[in-house]
């Protein structure tokens, strides 16, 4: 199975670095890691996620102390990373 980020996801992924760059810069590099390892995973494993709260997708709750939601949707040959979200957000916005 194929692993698709969305521009979007991938901005997330993006900003998720900037942020914590800035606010705590020992924890970037692991945590970004951590993000995207966890998404590679999905190749493997793609319905390891809980039921999304949008129809069609998943989420991939982060272990591990990460406050962070992957959100993706499983299609015939690729997962579709969608979003990553803090899981603090609004998500879905109403």
């Amino acid at each position: 199975m194929r692993l698709r980020w969305t521009p979007t996801a991938a901005n997330d992924l993006e900003q998720i670095h900037h942020y914590l760059k800035e606010h705590h810069p020992s924890g970037t590099q692991p945590t970004v890691l951590k993000l995207y390892e966890a998404a590679q995973s999905l190749k493997r494993f793609p319905n390891r996620g809980r039921i999304g709260q949008l129809a069609g997708t998943r989420e991939l709750v982060m272990p591990h102390r990460l406050p962070y939601v992957i959100v993706y949707e499983v299609g015939e040959h690729a997962v579709h990373i969608l979003r990553v979200v803090h899981a603090s957000e609004n998500w879905p916005a109403q």
